[in-house]
């Protein structure tokens, strides 16, 4: 048991408990947030989306979070915030409405390059048509930014 502890101990950068796959010399991630260019606009959403992605990288990797010239850097902006119809009754009416949020993200990784990326990410919740969305959005949203975090996280710094 000792043995393995020294081992793991010894063992410096690229791994963490987490499952996050970092280059060793990588010390800073540069975040900023993301503008929000959806038809609606939900005017907290983007401050809700860096302050979740920053304490997830913070709290899952050794990473210092900059605000810009980061040796990982996310940038990305705020591309759907809608609700739509999503499934109908036996009667022909709204039985349940979609809400979703997609976020553009782009990623670089100065140390390998091959991990850079630009992409989509969208998220959906359905919800009860009779509810009110201003009742429900608020919990609808933490619980899609959550999402959409691990995803963007993962996508980024975890190589499974």
């Amino acid at each position: 048991m000792l043995a393995l502890t020294l081992t793991l101990a010894s063992c410096s950068g690229g791994y963490s408990f987490t499952g996050a796959s970092i280059p060793a010399e990588a010390k800073t991630l540069s975040l900023k947030q993301f503008p929000n260019y959806a038809s609606t606009v939900n005017p907290t959403l983007s401050q809700t989306l860096y302050d979740k992605l920053q304490q997830m990288f913070s709290s899952q990797t050794p990473l210092n979070i900059t605000s810009a010239d980061g040796d990982l850097q996310i940038t990305g902006e705020i591309t759907d915030y809608s609700t739509r119809a999503s499934s109908l009754s036996s009667d022909d009416n709204v039985a349940t409405n979609r809400f979703t949020i997609t976020v553009k993200v782009k990623f670089t990784n100065r140390f390998d390059p091959k991990a850079d990326f630009e992409q989509s990410f969208s998220r959906f919740k359905d919800y009860d048509a009779s509810r009110d969305f201003s009742a429900v959005e608020a919990s609808l949203v933490s619980e899609i930014v959550n999402e959409l975090c691990e995803d963007i996280f993962n996508k980024s710094v975890v190589n499974w």
